[in-house]
């Protein structure tokens, strides 16, 4: 990101966007090389441009302007998911969707979905998924509550508990009530996937309302982040404080949407380690000395969770 009120177009600003590319083009020509479906083609190279082309814009447009970078890969993709995939297609895009998918076998966009973005994605794009791509946080984005005071301490257990009622649930219908063919009650989990979605749209809504924070949904109800933690420690991709250019100015985490402390990282000489960075690239965009980046190295899983509570 340069400080200068104009485009900044250089190999700095490209490869990311060119690692996206290559990662999401691939993926598309390896799937269908396998099953002959030309749906992967379309889908995956339609990801990876968005995704490449917010990543490419948050980096080089003018200071400005920076935030519509991220802003219009999370809408490309967020509309493209929840419009085609979910209401078209009649693709389940929640959790459950994903489990009853994966109990039956199938490898449909959900599972594909799930498995990349949300499962091994994390290896290399860490929780890039909620701060660029995720629907629900689509629209939380533009509400007014953007700098939280602080975490609230142990709520976030709530999003596992969420993660295993879902994981019960569908246990419960394959297992018990042997619910399991899939075309037969397709319709219903069309319902549950609108239903689903609706429910999450104003938990989150009032929720971020209630506590002044936009991302509450995200820390406390959420229950992807237990997928994505497991693996998230081991990202490639995770940002990176300069010791010699950061002056304290503690701009980055009074602005940090998930509530880390990051100069604890940068004054242990690591980066950002925690495992609730989503990647968003907010710290890197407020920050006045340009001390803030993403970077792409193995730091052999190591986490540590440095928050900021209330």
């Amino acid at each position: 990101m340069s400080k200068k009120e104009k485009w900044e177009i250089s190999f700095k600003t490209v490869k990311i966007p060119l690692l996206l590319i290559i990662i999401f083009y691939s993926i598309a020509f390896w799937r269908y090389s396998a099953t002959g479906k030309i749906f992967f083609i379309y889908n995956f190279v339609y990801i990876g441009t968005a995704l490449a082309l917010g990543g490419f814009l948050n980096d080089a447009l003018p200071k400005k302007h920076i935030l519509w970078g991220r802003r219009i890969s999370q809408f490309l993709i967020g509309i493209y998911m929840l419009g085609y995939l979910g209401f078209i297609l009649h693709e389940n895009m929640q959790i459950e969707g994903f489990f009853f998918y994966l109990f039956a076998g199938v490898f449909a966009a959900a599972t594909l979905h799930y498995f990349i973005a949300k499962v091994v994605g994390p290896v290399i794009l860490n929780r890039g998924w909620c701060a660029w791509a995720c629907w629900t946080a689509m629209v939380l984005d533009f509400l007014p509550w953007k700098k939280p005071t602080g975490r609230i301490k142990n709520l976030g257990i709530i999003r596992y508990i969420h993660f295993f009622l879902s994981l019960g649930l569908v246990s419960y219908f394959w297992f018990i009530l042997g619910i399991r063919d899939i075309n037969e009650y397709s319709m219903i989990e069309f319902y549950w996937f609108a239903i689903g979605n609706l429910a999450y749209y104003l938990i989150a809504i009032v929720l971020a309302a209630v506590l002044k924070d936009n991302r509450a949904f995200c820390k406390y109800v959420c229950p992807i982040p237990p997928l994505q933690k497991v693996l998230s420690g081991y990202a490639l991709l995770k940002m990176s404080i300069d010791a010699d250019k950061c002056n304290d100015c503690y701009l980055c985490e009074k602005n940090c949407p998930m509530g880390i402390n990051l100069l604890s990282y940068k004054n242990e000489g690591k980066r950002i380690l925690s495992t609730e960075c989503i990647i968003c690239s907010t710290c890197a965009n407020v920050c006045p000395k340009e001390a803030i980046k993403m970077t792409m190295k193995f730091d052999k899983g190591e986490r540590k969770e440095y928050l900021r509570y209330r």
